[in-house]
């Protein structure tokens, strides 16, 4: 079973939310933005060593961004990283890679992550992931794992599970009632006091058969263009087959395109301590504080009389913080950022 089992890792972001350590030319997926001396994309990868052989592991990203991908998961065959010659939304990215395995692996069963996202609690993944997998390869069922909220978050999709309806064969696996969109605070904070509703983590796991079926029924345009496109896997002229037909995708996520229209969802409650790391205030909350509430990643940083700030420097030139409560410090080559965490969400506009 371990041969069949594939992992994709989806790396083709651009965004810049963690400038200046981050950019459209080296995202946070490539960055070592938790100071540990692995990035975003190894960490990824290091979660599913026990899981998943090398040989099996798929990355989808950018063209800009393949030679980094080889540098940074040197241990995946280049064969295996899939170059999108423009974004257009997750669900091209899926049903590409997943036409990909069903040619090489026609028995294949799929987990498909995002590549910047962080989890604390490796083995309570490991096991949420064995799970799901083990499910998939005996049902038709389409799995995605669901966070336990620790907060009213308004920055992560719902999923309200049907906790009455178990499968029969992995009791801690539920029936999906439906989806809902990134909720406003109120809104939020319903769905956190009822026991049913869980963060959509972005993770799914499906057989390569059952992915590639619903995409034939639910999006068939998608699925012809990388259908017709079988003769030219793994050959010469692969790449310049996807260049010319990628474009002509529909640009949409594989949750609107596939997840919210199938039957035969399910959800894995999950409680391994993730975050998407979407913001410098997030990191924040997920790196150690010191006595104040400090956040530090870098060498030669100092602080006095400063509170809950985050600040985060290349480790080259000492810092010295005194007297900011609540802010974001970041240093990082020729640039430094220094803004109010309530006022992050304008960072974009400073650079």
């Amino acid at each position: 079973m371990f041969s069949h089992q594939h992992l994709v890792i989806m790396a083709g972001g651009v965004g810049s939310r963690f400038w200046p350590m981050s950019s459209e030319e080296c995202p946070k997926q490539f960055i070592d933005i938790l100071g540990c001396g692995r990035t975003m994309i190894q960490l990824t990868m290091d979660r599913f060593r026990t899981i998943v052989p090398p040989e099996n592991v798929w990355v989808v990203t950018s063209r800009r961004y393949e030679r980094v991908v080889k540098e940074q998961l040197p241990e995946i065959p280049s064969s295996n990283i899939l170059l999108e010659p423009c974004m257009r939304g997750t669900a091209s990215c899926v049903c590409y890679v997943s036409w990909k395995i069903k040619k090489r692996d026609p028995k294949a069963t799929i987990v498909v992550t995002p590549s910047d996202h962080n989890v604390k609690d490796v083995t309570e993944f490991r096991q949420c992931v064995d799970e799901a997998l083990e499910f998939a390869a005996e049902t038709d069922a389409i799995i995605t794992l669901g966070i336990k909220p620790t907060a009213p978050s308004t920055g992560y999709g719902y999923i309200k599970a049907d906790l009455s309806y178990a499968s029969s064969r992995k009791h801690k696996i539920f029936a999906v009632d439906h989806f809902r969109e990134k909720p406003d605070l109120e809104t939020a904070k319903k769905y956190v006091a009822q026991p049913s509703y869980f963060w959509n983590s972005g993770i799914f796991v499906w057989s390569v058969s059952t992915i590639v079926n619903a995409f034939r029924v639910y999006a068939p345009q998608t699925s012809a263009i990388f259908e017709q496109l079988l003769p030219h896997y793994d050959t010469p002229d692969e790449q310049a087959a996807i260049d010319t037909q990628f474009p002509l995708c529909e640009n949409i996520s594989v949750d609107y395109a596939i997840l919210e229209k199938a039957e035969d969802v399910y959800v894995r409650p999950s409680e391994f301590a993730w975050s998407d790391l979407g913001t410098w205030s997030s990191l924040h909350e997920e790196l150690p504080h010191d006595a104040y509430e400090n956040a530090v990643v870098g060498d030669r940083v100092k602080l006095f009389d400063t509170h809950r700030c985050i600040v985060h420097t290349s480790g080259r030139r000492q810092v010295v913080v005194q007297g900011l409560d609540d802010y974001i410090v970041v240093e990082r080559d020729d640039a430094v950022l220094i803004c109010k965490m309530s006022e992050e969400q304008r960072i974009k506009l400073f650079h």
